[in-house]
């Protein structure tokens, strides 16, 4: 319905147009006016403003006339519909907004690209706004859109599967690519687009078929996430191991009441007497009541536990764990409160900037 609505507006534009070519060269030709007298004759002609004849018609030029006047009246009539009907429809308004999204999406960096607005896609952007990620969401559904406008801070509506949305989408700057629709095939030709596109991303993709799993991480996918096996898994381990299910979803960031019971540091956010010495050397246990769980070495490999003398390496990454309280705490003796925050924020200032 919108193509047709802007194709009318351009054909109606195209039709004005040409009435002034037309009438200028008819009164150059049949009435012998000079170029400028007869533009100006079509102009006062087609607007039936009324003045008088710049020169003294002949016949034929006054048939010409007529005939033009009615033509005029008609093309008038058809653009004033066309006009109308797309401002009416609100596409004028529509159009103003997606060019100033696109405005505010080109300031971004760091983002995370969010392909469908389905279930799984509207429970992970419900996620990531709680953890102040800056998401891009494109959907092709017009009705989702404006089913959940109000929660979405940056969007475009179109086939994710092209290339240049995906640009517009700012893939070159994003930090990940998220692919939730429920079309393999278009998970899989989104995965293998943004990758071509953007070798550093990171790219997350749905799949329902387990077929389709290896395919993905062929085209260039890091994660595959098959909600049919996750949900599986799940149940049978709350059969299985209830009680320790209950304390990794106590760890969530499901649980409202504990969103910063676990949190990851980069080394290279350590003030830098700390890099390349030990976990034993943070002493966080005793200064801050939080425990290192987890190590991620460079190459990416996790270390579960890491001994005390795990050196913390360029590149690496401790996994903490520990009560609000505590995270603040260890945030604010290793002077890591505002460096998260600017993390936050970078995109969102940016995008104030502009």
């Amino acid at each position: 319905m919108r193509k047709l609505i802007k194709y009318n507006l351009y054909k109606a534009l195209l039709l004005l147009v040409s009435l002034i070519i037309l009438g200028t060269a008819g009164y150059r030709w049949i009435a012998g006016y000079p170029w400028l007298d007869a533009l100006y004759m079509t102009v006062i002609t087609a607007t039936t403003i009324g003045f008088g004849e710049v020169y003294p018609l002949n016949p034929q030029a006054k048939i010409f006339t007529v005939i033009f006047i009615l033509f005029s009246i008609l093309v008038y009539a058809y653009s004033l519909t066309a006009i109308s009907e797309f401002i009416i429809e609100g596409h004028f308004f529509k159009e103003l907004n997606r060019k100033r999204m696109k405005r505010k999406i080109r300031q971004l960096g760091n983002h995370v690209i969010l392909i469908g607005l389905g279930k799984q896609g509207l429970h992970t952007l419900e996620q990531l706004k709680k953890k102040n990620h800056p998401v891009v969401v494109i959907e092709k559904d017009p009705k989702k859109i404006e089913m959940h406008e109000e929660h979405l801070d940056f969007y475009l509506e179109g086939d994710a599967t092209s290339d240049d949305l995906l640009k517009t989408a700012g893939i070159e700057n994003a930090r990940a690519l998220i692919a939730t629709t429920s079309n393999d095939a278009d998970n899989l030709f989104i995965t293998f687009s943004a990758r071509q596109l953007n070798p550093k991303l990171k790219i997350i993709s749905h799949a329902t078929d387990e077929r389709t799993e290896k395919k993905l991480k062929l085209a260039g996918a890091d994660e595959v996430v098959m909600p049919f096996r996750i949900g599986g898994e799940y149940m049978a381990s709350l059969i299985t191991t209830p009680e320790l299910m209950n304390f990794l979803r106590m760890l969530s960031v499901e649980n409202p009441g504990h969103e910063n019971l676990i949190e990851k540091i980069d080394v290279k956010e350590l003030p830098a007497q700390f890099r390349h010495k030990t976990i034993a050397d943070l002493d966080l246990r005793r200064q801050t009541g939080a425990t290192v769980i987890g190590f991620r070495k460079p190459d990416g490999t996790f270390i579960i536990n890491p001994p005390a003398n795990t050196i913390l390496e360029e590149g690496s990454s401790i996994i903490v764990l520990g009560q609000p309280d505590q995270i603040q705490k260890l945030n604010r003796i290793f002077h890591l409160e505002s460096l998260l925050s600017d993390k936050k924020s970078e995109s969102i200032s940016k995008n104030k900037r502009s």
